[in-house]
């Protein structure tokens, strides 16, 4: 289960990033979530995936 507050996502998103996938399309892929909806609901608090720090930015 992942956090439906996009500021908790946030924080979730990019702590598994940084600890346990080497890219987005892994955890997307793992967690069976949605990339594009995660992307869009980040982007709509101004964050956006930055591939060359594997992380929300």
């Amino acid at each position: 289960m992942i956090p439906s507050d996009p500021v908790m996502l946030l924080s979730f998103v990019n702590l598994k990033l940084r600890d346990y996938y080497s890219n987005l399309d892994a955890m997307c892929e793992d967690l069976d979530i949605s990339k594009g909806e995660l992307v869009e609901k980040l982007a709509s608090i101004d964050y956006h995936y930055d591939e060359a720090q594997n992380k929300f930015v």
